[in-house]
């Protein structure tokens, strides 16, 4: 069974059957293949691929994110890794194309996520689970009330740095209703404390990674920002791309109400 497939960075990629041992590089996107059902198939994942809690006890590691040990993912001898473009290194995918093929993501907003979880599906011979997975997510983000604020969402300290409009972040931001105020930039862009006070925000969101920011950051910064909402959010329910998406709706609806 021959798989041709484009992946988002616009690499060609063929299978010559449906991979049986899986090395996934990318946090998200090893949660997705866990929900997938593909528990058997997935040989190694990295350090920061902590969900779910077994996998990341049992299954065999090959580093980090930006650090993939090329030797670890050899000696596993994958038929298929699983990487995106963001969150590894060039220089580690193309070491990896040397290995096995390569599938790569690069995902910028919800429809992009979607497209992924679908091609991923389509890989792994699970195009009915990743089906069944995007209609309850966009289900469940088409039930979220939406009420205008003016947000913005720290994403690191010192220097402060802010998610962009050409984000994942801003896309489930803007799934909420919420204005991004610093939608005009692009990635993830430092900031002052005198930007944060011009741009009037309404809500400023602390999340818990890749900063983990805590209870004494909100108390420095409502100081500042008196008449500004500032709140501690669940990073990965914000930024994971993946099948983590179908808690967002839940977890906003807690939000709202709280």
């Amino acid at each position: 069974m021959w798989i041709n497939s484009i992946d988002q960075t616009g690499f060609n990629m063929v299978l010559e059957r449906v991979p049986e041992k899986i090395i996934s590089v990318v946090p998200s996107q090893t949660e997705l293949l866990f929900d997938l059902g593909l528990e058997a198939e997935v040989a190694g994942i990295t350090k920061f691929c902590v969900h779910p809690g077994h996998w990341f006890r049992s299954k065999s590691r090959v580093g980090g994110t930006k650090n993939i040990s090329i030797d670890r993912v050899k000696a596993l001898n994958p038929d298929l890794v699983i990487a995106n473009k963001e969150e590894n290194t060039l220089e580690d995918v193309e070491a990896l194309r040397q290995i096995c093929p390569v599938w790569t993501s690069d995902i910028h907003d919800i429809p992009g996520a979607l497209g992924m979880i679908r091609g991923v599906g389509e890989l792994v011979n699970r195009r009915e689970q990743a089906e069944v997975l995007v209609t309850e997510i966009l289900n469940g983000m088409a039930g979220i009330k939406k009420h205008k604020k003016r947000v913005a969402y720290l994403i690191w300290k010192n220097p402060y740095m802010v998610a962009g409009g050409d984000t994942f972040i801003h896309s489930m931001l803007e799934a909420c209703g919420w204005e991004n105020a610093f939608g005009h930039l692009l990635r993830y862009p430092e900031v002052g404390i005198s930007d944060l006070e011009a741009e009037n925000i309404e809500l400023l969101l602390l999340s818990s990674e890749p900063y983990p920011f805590k209870l004494n950051d909100i108390q420095s910064l409502h100081k500042i920002l008196n008449q500004t909402n500032v709140r501690l959010v669940d990073g990965e329910i914000f930024s994971w791309y993946g099948s983590r998406m179908q808690h967002f709706p839940n977890y906003v609806r807690e939000m709202q109400s709280g």
